[in-house]
């Protein structure tokens, strides 16, 4: 049995929900759109495997609908009619994926009723069916036509029923009034014939390993789900917060009940050597399986021999994929049930091998299994071409001897110490993944250029909320965002000026570095400025004429995360103050103490901004396009930032109610480096590497020109030996994954290959590389040489360093000073001018049907000929 609640999450609160996952269940409903749909499936697939999901879908949803929602990972859905309830009986939709609204069918996962039909009598029918696929038995689903009191609640788990609760009624405090503890929610369905009124409990990990046998309390449980930790209640000692002595801590997953509620079970992950007090995983001994050999793999990560065959398996990229392949090969041609199984471990081995190299755990694997599980179409049963015309030309595999699988053998068992002489996963090698042009089709390159796809639509409706809630709230809102997400709590959200300079101490080296790219970035940009207006005489007596004013108000995004980004503030608050804008607003997420970094603040206090807002992400985008008791209506917002920052900036600017626009959109960074045979392999991998660190999204590719495999090695080498030597390294390894080395025989191949794709940064370490400047269309910025690295124009050269990604170079500019002004015309007529041009404006006018344009001119003319 589950915990006996089911919180019922509205799909237009899904960014706002509270972590209430110790449940394991929640119901999303109801869905009554077609962007209900896509919402709810795309919540899933990121979420799959935390909880499960059902889904309450309306009248208006169709069953194709309803079928991708099961497909996408629902375990059941709740139809709102008897029709749809059905409709996907008879297609094929077992009962265990269907809560009916009446007990019509035999075969179902339960039925859900009102309070006021809920009956013992109904709750004890349910009970006693089984379902035919083994699923446990009947539910009974209870909702409310109000937020219920505890005493109700109580009345209907003890029916026994669940009820179905709307998360904002819901909370993890024990002590709460205002809402539903769900500590009393989960005791009330418990039951216990100790006379210390204590509970058996149950401790397993996360794959459902037993760890250990001890007893919980109504308190126990109260701190437990309060604290999301293993707490349990000793019969000796009272309160017992595991690990908080040895270290070997707990986080609580999820808590469970029982067929009979007189047990509890507690699913955790655990830290530190283990959960018994022996210093081992469980107390009931060793386990097995494959949790075993991962866990020797990942414990070998670090001492796996050089030269030795794991370590290689880890570092040689081809020969692991060879090995896989091969496995594979010989499980299709095994015959007997030991060669199946045999073969089958071996593949098995190699596949956890993969995992491990890349940062998968077999928990990861199991979500999937888990996932495919919960489909409901079919595949189509066909396989890739190439697979089918090798299985027509495998031979017959010969017969081979199969060791004895109960040897203790330690050479020749699957789970023996050869193969577990491993190293990889977090120390794998890290290296880009080689393209040969001359060997792929144009489409092919197309597909390997495009930048992963993200999932904008998705975004948007995380966002839209957030955004809305801003706007209607203002500071309320904008506060309990940063506390939410940030961890800060603050009085107010807004810092300022004057700064106080105990916020901006700084030590004097990096105070120097910050004026002296202060006044490189002002340099650069005031040349940017216009001398004067431009003046043009199109025909005696008509002069045309262009200026520039600064826009008044500019609100100016500092990234927060995985980096501190004083060099963003400079690049985009010196170009304003050069321009002119009247009113800086700076806004940065500030750390859990509510502080911001003080590299930051010194930056806003030089170039004069009136304000910081102390916010990240669409929380802060949206306080500046609509403004806030605190914090000033902007009239324009520039700033590199997350998918989630360029969400919002993308949807205020579409609100005609906001008044705002943005410099561009923005994704993940990137650099292209063209490099040829005379490069230095050492700046080649550092320039890749500087722009790797920023995300695990960030893309950086090479384009090799005519090298052979030793100067290629070269670079791969020191990819791999600068990159493990950084503090971010598991940030560059992610990064490093999805990125790629292109192999070309010449210089105009490799910048068209570059103007495809439009790098963020184009770094061309050539000879003679400025004479292939010319050829450069689509670049954010181009570093030449092999002394122009491109953290020069991160910080300090003169260049702006928000830049366009994701292929936007194509049609964007970087931020320039003209990104902070705009641009106004003016016309002057003499008499003669306008008669000169007059007949023309008069004959357009009447073309369109607009005869008061033409008139204005026609009163004119016959003004002057009077």
């Amino acid at each position: 049995m589950t915990f006996p609640l089911l919180p019922l999450l509205a799909p237009c609160n899904i960014a706002l929900t509270p972590d209430l996952s110790v449940v394991g269940n929640t119901l999303i409903g109801p869905v009554s759109t077609s962007q209900d749909v896509a919402t709810v499936k795309d919540y899933i697939s990121t979420n799959f495997g935390l909880v499960e999901f059902s889904v309450q879908v309306t009248s208006a949803i169709d069953i194709d609908d309803v079928i991708s929602l099961l497909d996408a990972g629902a375990d059941a859905v709740f139809p709102e009619t008897d029709e749809q309830a059905t409709a996907l009986f008879e297609i094929g939709v077992p009962g265990s994926r269907v809560v009916f609204p009446s007990e019509d069918y035999d075969d179902i996962k339960g039925v859900c009723v009102t309070s006021s039909d809920a009956t013992p009598d109904l709750a004890s029918k349910l009970s006693k069916s089984v379902l035919a696929d083994g699923a446990g038995n009947k539910k009974l689903y209870v909702t409310f036509p109000a937020t219920p009191t505890l005493e109700q609640v109580k009345q209907i788990t003890a029916l026994p029923a669940i009820p179905i609760i709307p998360v904002e009624a819901l909370t993890t405090d024990p002590a709460a009034t205002d809402k539903l503890p769900l500590a009393a929610i989960f005791c009330s369905a418990l039951t216990t014939d100790r006379p210390d009124g204590y509970f058996s409990t149950l401790v397993v990990d996360t794959q459902g390993v037993a760890l250990g046998l001890v007893y919980s309390s109504e308190e126990s449980i109260a701190q437990a789900i309060k604290a999301r930790a293993g707490v349990y209640q000793s019969r000796k000692r009272g309160l017992w917060f595991k690990g908080a002595t040895s270290g070997a801590v707990q986080t609580l997953i999820r808590l469970e009940l029982d067929c009979d509620g007189d047990c509890v079970k507690f699913v955790v992950e655990q830290a530190g050597k283990g959960f018994c007090h022996l210093d081992t995983t469980t107390c009931f001994g060793k386990s097995g399986g494959v949790p075993a050999l991962e866990r020797t793999l990942v414990s070998r990560l670090e001492n796996a021999p050089a030269g030795s065959y794991t370590r290689r398996l880890f570092n040689d990229e081809k020969l692991l994929s060879a090995k896989i392949m091969e496995e594979a090969e010989e499980l299709t041609t095994a015959k007997s049930k030991d060669e199946i199984a045999w073969e089958f471990a071996d593949l098995l081995y190699f596949g956890m091998t993969r995992a491990v190299q890349a940062g998968v755990s077999w928990a990861d694997v199991e979500r999937n299994l888990d996932s495919k599980a919960k489909k409901i179409t079919r595949r189509k049963g066909d396989a890739k071409q190439k697979w089918i015309d090798a299985g027509k030309k495998t031979p017959e595999a010969p017969e081979k001897s199969v060791p004895n699988t109960e040897s203790t053998n330690s050479s020749t068992t699957v789970n023996g110490a050869v193969k577990l002489a491993s190293n990889g996963g977090s120390t794998g090698r890290i290296q880009l993944t080689r393209v040969d042009v001359s060997e792929i089709s144009e489409s092919e390159l197309t597909d390997l250029l495009r930048r992963p796809a993200q999932k904008n639509a998705n975004i948007m409706n995380l966002v839209g909320p957030i955004v809305e809630e801003v706007r209607t709230r203002g500071d309320a809102a904008l506060l309990e965002f940063t506390a939410k997400f940030e961890k800060a709590k603050l009085k107010s959200p807004v810092l300022n000026a004057p700064f106080p300079p105990e916020l901006m101490e700084l030590d004097q080296e990096t105070k120097d570095a910050i004026d002296l790219s202060f006044e490189n970035v002002r340099k650069f940009h005031a040349g940017q400025l216009e001398s004067a207006p431009l003046v043009v005489e199109t025909v005696p007596g008509v002069v045309c004429s262009r200026f520039s004013r600064p826009i008044e108000s500019v609100g100016l995004y500092v990234p927060g995360g995985t980096a501190i980004l004083p060099s963003t503030a400079l690049m985009l608050g010196v170009p304003a103050l050069v321009a002119g804008c009247k009113n800086i607003i700076f806004a940065s997420p500030p750390r859990s103490d509510g502080t911001l970094t003080p590299e930051v603040v010194y930056v806003a206090h030089k170039v004069g901004a009136a304000a910081i807002v102390l916010a990240g992400g669409a929380q802060a985008v949206a306080a500046m396009a609509y403004g806030t008791e605190s914090v000033p209506k902007v009239n324009k917002i520039l700033g590199p930032g997350n998918q989630f920052v360029t969400a919002a900036k993308m949807l205020v600017q579409n609100d005609t109610s906001a008044l705002v626009s943005i410099d561009m959109p923005a994704g993940p960074s990137e650099v292209l480096v063209v490099a040829d045979k005379k490069a230095n392999p050492a700046f080649v991998a550092s320039d890749l590497l500087s722009q790797a660190e920023h995300g695990v999204d960030s893309q950086v590719i090479l384009i090799a020109v005519d090298m052979d495999e030793t100067e290629l090695q070269a670079i791969e080498d020191e990819v791999h030996e600068q990159a493990m030597r950084l503090p971010r390294v598991e940030i560059v390894r992610g990064a490093i994954a999805h990125s790629r080395t292109f192999q070309v025989k010449t210089v105009e191949q490799a910048i068209a290959l570059s103007n495809k794709y439009a790098p963020e940064h184009l770094i061309l370490q050539l000879e003679n590389a400025s004479k292939y400047v010319d050829l450069v269309q689509h670049a954010g910025s181009v570093f030449v040489g092999a002394w122009s690295p491109e953290s020069c124009g991160d910080y300090s050269s003169g260049t702006n360093h928000t830049l366009p990604t994701y292929g936007y170079a194509t049609v964007y500019s970087g931020v320039n000073t003209h990104s902070f002004m705009k641009h106004l015309t003016s016309q002057e007529l003499t008499p003669e001018g306008l008669k000169t041009i007059g007949g023309a404006v008069v004959r357009l006018a009447t073309v369109e049907g607009l005869d008061a344009h033409g008139n204005a001119v026609r009163v004119r003319l016959e003004h002057l000929a009077k």
